[in-house]
């Protein structure tokens, strides 16, 4: 008999957390025989349960909650010798590790996607401040998304990202970034760096459409320009997966870059604050096994 964790935030998805657990148990339990179900209630117990986890060698840890609660439980799973399967039942705003895996964002649907959920290679990131499954952010964005709002998400979606970016452009100067890797390089004036692993970045689906769960590749993007102007620009080239031929946006894919600035910029990993420059971020290839809907 198998041992699968279900690691709950109860205070995702409108505090519905523990309602979609008694369904996530049954299903679980259904596949895998056993299940240790942990409810959250402090900052880093997702990475306490899953590092338990996988030092007990269960076969699957299943995080539900927004992207922090899967980041804190992929970091505890990131240092383990012994990774279990990771599967996921999004309950946030934005949700991009669901969007990139074809998860569905009901969270019901989502369960039911476990019965059958086949594992799949996926890549992380790392840096000196910890892990990352999807996304960096430096600079404009970083500071902004502290403004936003859980009404503002809710209401808006992604889009309240960008609005805010758009009114912190009209406070801010562009900031002095260097970015050195093998594959590319830049040291100039940005206002924002995104360096992606899916293709899902910020609920906008089509980021990075050239980018795939385990390509072994950090997709670089840096914001030179960000005014209204080129807001408007932007927006649509985020639909339609074309950021690249923007004037105001330069790219390459690496699999390590060194970002430095002479200010200490702040840095959002998957959502939540990870730390200041200067940072060194890299991808691990292939370093989880995730449960992906067939």
């Amino acid at each position: 008999m198998d041992t699968v964790m279900l690691i709950v935030n109860p205070s995702s998805g409108k505090e519905l957390g523990e309602q979609h657990a008694t369904h996530a148990e049954e299903v679980l339990r259904e596949r895998y025989g056993h299940v240790d179900v942990r409810f959250t209630e402090k900052e880093q117990d997702a990475t306490n349960f899953a590092r338990e986890a996988a030092e007990k060698h269960y076969q699957a840890v299943i995080a539900m909650g927004g992207d922090g609660t899967l980041n804190e439980a992929v970091t505890g799973l990131a240092e383990a010798t012994h990774r279990p399967d990771f599967g996921i039942i999004p309950l946030g705003t934005v949700n991009d590790l669901a969007r990139a895996l074809g998860v569905p964002s009901d969270p019901k649907q989502a369960i039911e996607a476990l019965r059958d959920a086949e594992p799949t290679p996926m890549d992380i990131g790392t840096y000196e401040n910890g892990y990352f499954m999807n996304v960096i952010a430096i600079g404009l964005i970083a500071e902004a998304v502290d403004e936003v709002s859980v009404e503002e998400k809710t209401k808006w979606g992604p889009f309240a990202y960008l609005i805010e970016g758009v009114k912190a452009f009209r406070e801010h100067s562009p900031y002095e970034l260097a970015l050195d890797s093998k594959d590319g390089e830049f040291d100039g004036e940005a206002y924002l760096v995104v360096i992606a692993l899916t293709n899902s970045v910020g609920g906008f689906e089509n980021f990075e459409p050239d980018a795939r769960l385990n390509d072994g590749l950090l997709h670089v993007y840096i914001f030179e320009e960000l005014g209204l102007k080129d807001a408007l620009q932007l927006t649509p080239a985020l639909f339609t997966g074309k950021l690249k031929e923007t004037d105001s946006v330069t790219s390459f894919c690496t699999k390590r870059v060194k970002v430095t600035s002479p200010k200490a910029l702040p840095v959002n990993a998957d959502g939540d604050t990870g730390g200041t420059l200067p940072l060194t971020f890299e991808v691990l290839p292939s370093h989880l096994n995730v449960l992906k809907p067939v």
